[in-house]
């Protein structure tokens, strides 16, 4: 035979539309319209399937031998030496097919589907599922050898995993088998292709059970024709959306024809996703032997993942009654065990019921689009809640702030107030020092005035010769107490000046401030004062002086120098007159002390200013307290708010759940009134038949 050509317009996507276009109820439903020579090929090719089927040499022939489907096919003429006569009519008919491709597939597209049902013989397998994915000529197919030399990210992931795929298979045995290294070859070249995809567990089961039939050039060119056209690329990428939409529309078929067993698995939390997801993403190749798994991959090859809905339903209705006597842990089991043997003798009884199975293309579409809407839908939530989320946090880190300068601002005005009371405590000392020297200030001006009179007694007495031992010890007494109070004046002044030292570093140290022209009226204040003072102590020096002169005028006459008590007089005198004076200077030295009080009474005044302002400031501190616990309390309101929002899109999701669990359980009972209905019409055509006989 020579070898097909194929038509560039026989591409996998009319091969899909042809598939839904189609009847698909019972493998017999497109068998009507045949003419009886196809019926009986028909029925012929189900005899021979049933002769491979129980002939345990091909069984190992469709296991393990490969061939290259590139070559010239095997002509009818080599093949019939080795067959029976049933064997040949296959091998011509798909011969026939294959070199007529574009016409079976335009003309005799149901006779084409009722035989890929029915099986592809395994040594057409690899020339027919390259026909039907259009994957004969691809420019991919060139590239091969070159993605062959790149280096991929995967390729751990892809060599952690080839030794998980068909373990017990010949061809894959080994871990330097062939079988693992042309596997690790398609996978790595794959995701070099399609670096999103790159590359998942499931597909090197695919990509096995190709390099079992094919070439790895064939093979890779098939398995990228599959990801692109077969929806498997959707099912494979990160986010599995696409088996996410499969696993939705399986339930609602689950839900609509198997109710009771749905309601068996939710009562057992067994979710759809735990038996289900391997079916699509292996298509029951790690479910079923191969044999049966090859069977469900010829009519996938033809019809799509419509095929894998019909297969698991089938299975289920299968397994109802055992699967609703068990518990999670048995159904799991069950599922694992039981279920991938049940159809190892008779593929076809398998594929009869699959077929017998209700599937709605429109339906599907339906709820294609209702889980599209349920996604974006949720996604709009996620995207609400995560900018919730965001805001919850900047509104607790603004609050944070918020607190963090509350407790800098309380800090302040605490730390003011402590100021503030040692400022008043100052004060307090500096007023009771003040009234201190005001005190001995006056005590000094009565001295000075008895002082003052004691010089007018003594000038009245200058021309008395006569004194009295008396006046003499008076003179004496009053002398001592004169230096008395020197020395305690002498120390209370010394006291003073340190203590005048000392405000005036205290004073230096005190904040300046802005007043100006009240600083310079009290300064020309206190500069009138301190002329006034210094007029005062130059006018009292010179009463000193003139005392001194007559006091040395009087010195000069000698009259008290007849007689020793005279002479007595006249030194007490002369000690009286020192001390009065040491007392001038001492008054002079109190104004100057008194001076210094206004000044440090203007330092006061000052003061009390900078305690004014400290107020004023510690009170707009508070202002700015209050109006952060009002920012604060703003911002939990808004955070309330937030988390109500939150709320109410929760019930509202949670209502949106029941009012379509509530559709659902309408939509069931309309379906068992139907039925019912249907029932009765049955019955009804059923006893009109009766009576008509």
């Amino acid at each position: 035979m020579a070898s097909p050509a194929v038509s560039p317009d026989s591409s996998s996507h009319e091969a899909l539309s042809s598939v839904n276009s189609a009847p698909a109820c019972s493998p017999t439903s497109d068998s009507e319209n045949l003419s009886p020579d196809e019926l009986e090929l028909l029925a012929k090719l189900e005899e021979q399937n049933r002769l491979l089927e129980a002939d345990s040499k091909s069984m190992r022939s469709m296991n393990g031998s490969r061939r290259n489907s590139g070559s010239s096919l095997v002509s009818s003429s080599s093949a019939s030496s080795n067959l029976s006569h049933l064997e040949e009519d296959t091998w011509i008919l798909w011969g026939r097919i294959v070199n007529e491709w574009d016409e079976w597939r335009k003309k005799k597209e149901k006779l084409l589907k009722e035989l890929i049902r029915k099986g592809i013989p395994h040594h057409f397998r690899a020339i027919v599922w390259q026909l039907l994915c259009s994957a004969t000529d691809m420019p991919v197919k060139n590239q091969y050898s070159e993605l062959l030399k790149m280096s991929s990210p995967c390729e751990k992931l892809i060599r952690r995993d080839i030794a998980r795929t068909y373990p017990e298979h010949e061809f894959f045995k080994g871990q330097d088998s062939l079988g693992q290294e042309v596997l690790f070859n398609v996978m790595k070249a794959y995701s070099l292709v399609d670096r999103e995809v790159g590359y998942c567990q499931g597909s090197a089961f695919i990509v096995g059970l190709l390099l079992m039939q094919m070439p790895e050039e064939e093979a890779f060119c098939v398995f990228v024709r599959l990801m692109q056209e077969y929806r498997l690329r959707e099912l494979f990428k990160p986010s599995m959306a696409e088996l996410g939409l499969c696993i939705y529309q399986f339930e609602y078929m689950l839900q609509e024809q198997l109710p009771e067993l749905n309601i068996h698995f939710r009562s057992q939390s067994f979710l759809t996703s735990m038996y289900a997801s391997s079916w699509f993403l292996t298509l029951f190749l790690t479910t079923f032997p191969l044999p049966v798994a090859t069977r469900v991959f010829d009519i996938f090859m033809y019809e799509g993942l419509e095929i894998v809905f019909r297969v698991g339903m089938a299975l289920l209705q299968f397994n109802q009654a055992e699967l609703v006597q068990l518990d999670m842990e048995g159904m799991s089991q069950y599922f694992q065990k039981v279920i991938p043997h049940q159809f190892d003798s008779c593929p076809d009884k398998l594929i009869l019921r699959a077929f017998q199975v209700k599937y709605n293309p429109k339906k599907m579409k339906r709820l294609e689009k209702e889980y599209a809407a349920i996604k974006n839908k949720e996604m709009e939530e996620q995207i609400e809640i995560k900018r919730l989320r965001t805001e919850n946090r900047l509104l607790k880190q603004r609050i944070e702030t918020l607190e963090k300068e509350s407790a800098a601002l309380a800090d302040r005005l605490i730390q003011g107030q402590v100021t503030r009371a040692q400022e008043a405590e100052e004060n307090y000392i500096i007023k009771r020092e003040l009234a201190v020297v005001k005190q001995r200030c006056t005590s000094a001006t009565e001295n000075l005035q008895r002082a003052q009179s004691t010089i007018r007694q003594l000038q009245d007495q200058q021309g008395n010769p006569r004194f009295s031992e008396e006046f003499v010890t008076h003179l004496e007494t009053e002398l001592e107490q004169s230096r008395l109070r020197e020395s305690e004046t002498l120390g209370a002044l010394k006291e003073m000046q340190d203590k005048v030292l000392d405000m005036e570093k205290r004073s230096s140290l005190l904040p300046d401030e802005d007043n100006v022209v009240r600083l310079q009226e009290e300064l020309q204040a206190l500069a009138l004062r301190e002329a006034e003072a210094v007029k005062s102590l130059t006018e009292l020096q010179q009463q000193v002086k003139d005392l001194s002169d007559s006091w040395q005028a009087g010195r000069a006459g000698g009259r008290w120098k007849e007689s020793p008590r005279r002479s007595n007089a006249n030194a007490l005198q002369e000690a009286v007159v020192a001390a009065r004076l040491r007392e001038a200077q001492a008054q002079a030295e109190l104004r100057a002390l008194r001076q210094r009080v206004l000044q440090l009474e203007t330092q006061g005044q000052i003061q009390r200013t900078v305690l004014g302002r400290a107020e004023q400031t510690c009170a707009g501190l508070r202002e700015q307290l209050r109006l952060a616990a009002a920012q604060s309390k703003g911002l939990q309101a808004q955070l309330s708010e937030s988390h109500r929002k939150h709320a109410e899109a929760q019930c509202k999701s949670k209502e949106e759940v029941m009012a379509v669990r509530l559709r659902e359980a309408d939509s069931m009972a309309a379906l068992a009134e139907m039925r019912q209905r249907v029932a009765e019409l049955e019955i009804q055509v059923g006893g009109t038949g009766g009576r008509g006989d």
